[in-house]
């Protein structure tokens, strides 16, 4: 029986345990602060094939990662995606504590009992405003009834839902409180975020900019927060909502880092492993995946990258210079 594998541990000290895989950078929106109305997206031919993303997520449990998040782009655009889902689920309670992915929310309604068949407890729904009207402006395709209708199947099929919301300065900061609300009525968490300067997109982000520390400051007139020690595995700070009994998150990777605590790495839909979401050093898995039927190669990629890990971002929001990260957020992965 051959040893087991070592956890992957970087130069600080901090140990990889959850992986965020890219199936797709395809997604049916085009949410104006992620990218251009009109997008290039990677050729098929260049994707891996499921087969091998469910080979390199499981080389990944192997190594000690104990949560395992899909993302796109939109995942559930991917074709046969719900046969990968099925496939890692294996993983589920032998290795991997979670498989949960995050989502539009366009494709739950035909998804959502398929998901929480496999062992999905819980996904993230991303969703910045509840006025349609702005909805359509913001993701400029997305059809707000048809998320709506996704939500309610996903909350019927018993999955634990997380509203994933970006604060938008001038777009949907006054509805922060409403979405607060609606969220914990409807027995939602909700994380707040801070846009994020990757890619070219067909505004300027230093207009979109809006800090959580502002934000939180705002919230506080309306409601009472106390910071909890609750984590969901991943970069938010939660709060206790007295007024509503839920919890509030807040990813501010521009107002606060989270680096110190990084347990994070990410894989592109192309095999790409990017150490941190910040910095563009990355590592080719594919190759090494597909030179040999034996993962020895894959493992050896894996532990330089690790290796390489950095010690944290360099997001930055500056009207006169380019994006930090030329990257759009789909082709790393939400």
């Amino acid at each position: 029986m051959s040893e087991p594998l070592s956890p992957m541990v970087d130069r600080f000290g901090r140990t990889v345990t959850y992986l965020r895989v890219s199936v797709t950078d395809r997604c049916d929106f085009r949410c104006t602060y992620c990218m251009a109305e009109t997008m290039t997206f990677l050729p098929r031919k260049d994707l891996l094939t499921l087969e091998e993303i469910d080979r390199l997520a499981s080389a990944f449990v192997t190594r000690g990662v104990r949560k395992l998040r899909l993302t796109g782009g939109e995942p559930l655009v991917r074709r046969n995606i719900m046969w990968l889902i099925e496939a890692l689920s294996r993983h589920l309670g032998n290795g991997l504590d979670e498989l949960t992915l995050t989502t539009n929310g366009s494709q739950l309604e035909h998804h959502a009992e398929a998901l929480a068949a496999c062992g999905v407890k819980r996904i993230n729904v991303s969703l910045d405003t509840l006025d349609a009207a702005k909805f359509r402006v913001l993701t400029r395709w997305g059809d707000f009834d048809q998320v709506m209708r996704g939500i309610d199947a996903a909350d019927r099929a018993g999955l634990k839902i997380k509203i994933n919301t970006v604060a938008l300065r001038g777009c949907n900061e006054d509805e922060i409180p409403d979405l607060l609300r609606w969220s914990h009525g409807r027995g939602f968490d909700l994380t707040l975020i801070e846009t994020m300067p990757m890619g070219e997109i067909d505004a300027d982000r230093t207009d979109q900019y809006l800090p959580l520390s502002l934000v939180r400051a705002r919230l506080e007139q309306r409601f009472t927060l106390a910071d909890i020690p609750y984590r969901s595995g991943g970069p938010a700070r939660y709060a206790h909502v007295a007024e509503t009994g839920g919890r509030l998150g807040l990813i501010t990777p521009l107002t606060h880092n989270f680096c110190e605590s990084c347990n994070r790495v990410r894989v592109t839909c192309t095999g790409t492993l990017y150490m941190c979401l910040g910095q563009e050093d990355a590592a080719d898995l594919k190759a090494p995946m597909r030179a040999s039927t034996s993962d020895a190669l894959l493992h050896a990629a894996i532990d330089e990258a690790i290796a390489r890990k950095p010690k944290g971002h360099d997001f930055v929001i500056d009207r006169s210079a380019a994006p930090s990260i030329s990257r759009h957020m789909s082709a790393t992965g939400g």
